[in-house]
């Protein structure tokens, strides 16, 4: 049985605003969301940045598949009294987040995709690597999620290095479920997932696709099945995998602008 946590922007939820559902990638937690949910959190919307259970400070065990966790979460709207919600999902967040607005189209007013693929297939070097090593499938992981070795963050400060934070993350998630080897558990979900242009066939509401231009994970030639399959622009913007960090502000702007909520 799983608890899950999520962080609410710094407001108290109020679910009678407009919802955001934040759903993390693979490894990581609700603080690589920190700034969006805050700045959706300040104008008027009511977050959830989720953990996934057995991530940050969910319990577990870990989602057993895509469909799965886009369940409990959907099940978490339910505990919190939300209708309808908007999904955005980075990575496997992303996949996590098209599930979820496919399995329940009455109840996505938008979903964004952010470093999304379809398929999300990861190599069988890093999978094994992730089996043996887990340390080294991480740093692996971490060079390619930036789009330099000295990425600049997007929010500079003294001493700020974007591949030495994520990199302790990764590291404190994966030390974080006595279990197993979440790192590769994550990364199987990602590459095991096949249903992703089914799903988009279910969605109903408007989607957002946004991709980094200098992403080597999830490249902007990833999403085009995912981008043709909805019908919608694809958004690129000049950075790597890591949005959030990169070009948290580009990223905020372009979301804020098309997050519109029906009233």
């Amino acid at each position: 049985m799983s608890s899950l946590h999520a962080y609410t922007g710094g407001k108290p939820f109020d679910p009678t605003l407009p919802c955001v559902v934040f759903v993390h990638g693979a490894l990581h937690d609700h603080s690589v969301f920190t700034l969006l949910a805050r700045s959706f959190a300040h104008c008027g919307f009511a977050v959830l940045a989720v953990d996934l259970p057995a991530h940050g400070r969910s319990s577990g065990p870990p989602p057993a598949s895509i469909s799965g966790a886009a369940a409990q979460l959907l099940a978490l709207l339910d505990a919190r009294g939300v209708q309808r919600a908007a999904w955005v999902g980075h990575s496997m967040g992303s996949l996590i987040a098209l599930e979820a607005a496919a399995q329940a189209p009455e109840r996505a007013w938008h979903l964004a995709l952010l470093g999304t693929a379809a398929p999300m297939a990861v190599s069988d070097a890093l999978l094994n690597t992730a089996a043996t090593d887990p340390i080294a499938a991480m740093r692996m992981v971490n060079v390619f999620t930036h789009s330099s070795l000295a990425a600049t963050p997007g929010y500079p400060g003294p001493g700020a290095w974007l591949q030495g934070a994520n990199q302790a993350l990764l590291e404190r998630t994966q030390a974080g479920w006595a279990g197993g080897n979440l790192f590769l558990h994550d990364f199987r979900l990602c590459n095991d997932y096949t249903a992703a242009l089914e799903a988009a066939a279910q969605v109903r509401c408007p989607v957002t696709v946004v991709a980094g231009a200098r992403d080597q994970m999830t490249p902007p030639r990833a999403a085009q099945a995912l981008v043709k399959a909805l019908n919608v622009e694809l958004h690129t913007l000049p950075c790597g995998h890591a949005l959030m960090q990169e070009d948290p502000e580009g990223l905020r702007a372009l979301l804020q602008a098309r997050l519109v909520h029906p009233r």
